[in-house]
């Protein structure tokens, strides 16, 4: 079985998640805006989910709805705070914002909309003061800045920023809910029930006095922000996970915190030519990057896989993006060879420990291949 080392795009169903999945399929599959006896019971679990995912988020249950999952939480939560404040024309967000808030802000600049992306440092945190300044300006409707990057794990400076600007935050905080505290100051808040271990559930979360208008056809559904009958079965499974991971947070960051240190420090100590990326301190528990020279990052990935390995790059070329990854180039890092680690509740320390060992010999093999192992 492969070393599943690819958990910030999608942890492993939790097994709390697993029966409360079983459960709800069985009690939880009516309607539940209906008033006979299952319509009610359904409300019953669809209200408690709210009333969990609240107050792992630090907002009111009236606050909270569900979506599909997180690009559509992301997708509503931008496009709805844009709708609500139509006479300003501008979104500022950060450079390295998720590509589902980026594909946002590309669709209100096809509406007629303009957008300003704030630039990072060398670490992937944002620049405050361009950030407050840019957010400040006339004519801004609302900005974005994610609580932590989904690529290196940086954390970003939310309640300064929040504290500083006259317009809505919204906040992508899909790499945090269940791995940190949530940053307070969001005006809107997304999340992503498949980062914490539940099924795919996503959560958009309004601020009571925020204007956001719902970027869909009406519909009187999850407080008129997410339109069709709720996947009940898959709500109450996310929240059984949240609450379980909730509960193990603390220790697990503990553990992959200590494991993730030990990457950075092994990875350039025995593979040359790699930076290591992301703030070493300011960062989420479980995620660790580093990108190699003379590497192609897919040929890389590809190598791995057929050692046992399951791994994420942001900057390998497929038939769907001949790019690298805009998180890396605003960073201004090295672009070529790169790696996403990313831990999840059953990551052991022999899987690190057989990663750490094999990858010396993996990147010297891809180098053979390309010509690049005497550079």
């Amino acid at each position: 079985m492969a070393v599943y080392l690819d958990a910030a795009a999608g942890a492993p169903l939790h097994p709390v998640a697993r029966e409360a999945l079983l459960a709800a399929l069985e009690d939880g599959w009516a309607d539940p805006d209906r008033i006979y006896g299952a319509g009610r019971r359904a409300r019953l679990l669809l209200d408690a989910a709210r009333e969990v995912v609240a107050g792992a988020i630090g907002a009111r249950p009236d606050e909270v709805s569900f979506a599909a999952n997180g690009t559509q939480a992301l997708h509503a939560a931008v496009l709805g705070t844009l709708a609500g404040n139509p006479r300003a024309p501008r979104f500022v967000h950060s450079a390295v914002e998720h590509s589902a808030v980026l594909h946002a802000a590309a669709a209100h600049v096809a509406g007629g909309g303009t957008v300003t992306a704030v630039g990072v440092d060398s670490l992937a945190r944002v620049d405050v003061e361009a950030f407050v300044a840019a957010a400040s300006r006339p004519g801004v409707a609302a900005a974005a800045l994610q609580a932590a990057n989904h690529e290196v794990g940086t954390t970003q400076p939310v309640r300064q920023v929040a504290a500083q600007i006259p317009v809505p935050l919204v906040v992508d905080a899909t790499q945090t809910v269940g791995r940190a505290d949530v940053p307070s100051g969001w005006a809107v808040l997304a999340a992503d029930a498949r980062m914490w271990g539940g099924p795919d559930v996503g959560v958009i979360a309004v601020r009571t006095g925020t204007r956001w208008r719902s970027p869909y056809p009406a519909d009187e559904r999850e407080a008129g922000r997410i339109p069709g009958v709720p996947n009940l079965p898959a709500i109450v499974s996310a929240a059984a996970a949240l609450r379980a991971v909730s509960a193990e947070r603390d220790a697990l960051a503990v553990r992959h915190r200590a494991l993730i240190e030990r990457i950075r420090a092994a990875v350039p100590a025995s593979v040359p030519d790699v930076e290591v990326l992301g703030d070493p301190d300011g960062r989420l528990p479980h995620i660790a990057t580093f990108s190699c020279l003379y590497v192609d990052g897919e040929a890389l990935l590809t190598a791995l896989d057929r050692r046992g390995f399951a791994v994420s790059s942001g900057s390998s070329c497929t038939a769907s993006t001949l790019e690298p990854s805009h998180v890396l180039v605003a960073m201004g890092a090295l672009t070529s060879g790169n790696v996403r680690i990313s831990l999840h509740r059953d990551s052991a320390d022999a899987d690190v420990d057989a990663f750490l060992a094999a990858l010396p010999e993996v990147v010297a093999g891809v180098r053979a291949e390309l010509g690049a192992s005497g550079l």
